[in-house]
Formats: structure tokens, C-alpha cells, sequence
């Protein structure tokens, strides 16, 4: 894939990140049910590769912020800003690794960038709350990056190879094609 073809393929994944919370409502409590911001992210660094979903994942959570003041920049934007790079670029690096673009080269990569990106989410928090003098514990990382999400994880983990198996199908991106 040109590199221009993926530039523009991610300026497409950026604008669904902006605009798909949305569909909740401007609600956080939605959002962080529905993870609207997660799923363009995670498309990206599959379709784009590991560096746009890198790129994308970190400019979202800010640019969204700065635009729309949601999520609020302090601490959520910054925590989501690298749990989101994170995303994108753990999905599309181990997608990449995978010579067989399939069902389950597809779920291997999505669980991975899952578990690796919510990990990164508790470290930042973890790091974030101890310079402010502020309780952070496992189950608020639990309640915060799991159990609040499972609704949107359950959507993910339905939603993105379902996406990625119609633009195989449908010729619009090749199966066979690695991400250079």
C-alpha cells in the first residue's frame, strides 16, 4: 500500500475517532462503556500499519479533547493518548507478523493490542495519580479499564474482524498484502 494511499486511509480513521463518541452522547460514562475512540484506531493499525496506528491512536484523545473538551485533556486524554497508541501500534505490528491474513491472524492481534493497550492504561494512571497524591488500587484499574468496558470490548471483538473479513472479501484491501 502507497504510503500516500495509507496517509489518507488514517486522516479517514482520525476523523471516525472524532466523531464516533458522538454516538454516545458526549456521555463518559457511555464512552467508557462503548469505547467509540478504540475501534478507528485499532482499524488503522491493521489497514495502515503499526506506525499509523500508533500515530492515530496518540493524536485522537488529544485532538478530540482540544476540539470538542471530551475527553477532558487531564487525565483522560493523556492516559488514552498511550493506551490508544499502544492499541494501534501493537495491532498493526503483530498483524504484520502474521503471513496469513485470517480470522485468526485478526483475533491474535486484536486480543494482544486489547491486553497490552489496557496495561499500558493502568501504568499511565498509576503514574499519574502517584504524582498527584491520588489512590489508585487494581480494582480501580480493574473497574476503570475492564468492567466499565466490556460492553465495548464485546463490540470490538465482534465489529473489527467483521469489518476487516467484508474489505477482504470485497477486494478493498488484499489479504496477501503485507504491511510494509
Amino acid at each position: 500500500m502507497k504510503s500516500v494511499h495509507r496517509l489518507t486511509l488514517s486522516a479517514l480513521f482520525l476523523a471516525l475517532g472524532l466523531i464516533l463518541p458522538f454516538i454516545t452522547g458526549q456521555i463518559p460514562t457511555i464512552g467508557r462503556m462503548l469505547l467509540p475512540m478504540h475501534i478507528p484506531v485499532l482499524l488503522c493499525g491493521l489497514i495502515c500499519g503499526w506506525e499509523y496506528g500508533l500515530g492515530i491512536g496518540l493524536i485522537t484523545p488529544f485532538l478530540r479533547s482540544v476540539l470538542f473538551h471530551s475527553p477532558a485533556m487531564f487525565p483522560m486524554a493523556f492516559a488514552m493518548a498511550f493506551e490508544l497508541a499502544t492499541y494501534g501500534a501493537v495491532i498493526g505490528w503483530m498483524y504484520a507478523k502474521f503471513k496469513s491474513k485470517n480470522l485468526s491472524s485478526i483475533y491474535l492481534s486484536l486480543l494482544m493490542a486489547m491486553v497490552c493497550g489496557r496495561v499500558m492504561y493502568g501504568l499511565v494512571m498509576a503514574l499519574i495519580t502517584t504524582l498527584l497524591h491520588q489512590p489508585y488500587s487494581f480494582e480501580i484499574f480493574m473497574t476503570a479499564a475492564i468492567i466499565s468496558g466490556i460492553p465495548g470490548i464485546i463490540i470490538q471483538l465482534i465489529l473489527i474482524p467483521v469489518i476487516m473479513l467484508f474489505l477482504y472479501r470485497t477486494g478493498m484491501i488484499q489479504s496477501n498484502e503485507g504491511q510494509q
